[in-house]
């Protein structure tokens, strides 16, 4: 079975709570295996998802903002 990695653009996060708290978000998703995050506290972190289904930027979005942040760009 294949996987889609898929990068994503966050704003907003600053500490590793954050980076718990998106990370939860998304492994909540189905299908996601992996969520790592290169987080730039008080800028634009980056957010790598490896999953075995594609998921779509309105997920992640939506995931990325119940967790209390917004994706700027969905780098695929």
């Amino acid at each position: 079975m294949s996987t889609i990695t898929t990068t994503v653009s966050v704003s907003g996060m600053t500490c590793g709570h954050c980076v718990s708290s998106v990370t939860e978000e998304i492994e909540s998703l189905a299908g996601v295996e992996e969520v790592d995050i290169d987080l730039n506290a008080g800028g634009i972190s980056t957010v790598t998802i490896t999953s075995s289904q594609e998921l779509s930027p309105a997920e992640i979005g939506e995931a990325v903002a119940e967790a209390g942040y917004l994706v700027v760009a969905n780098n695929a």
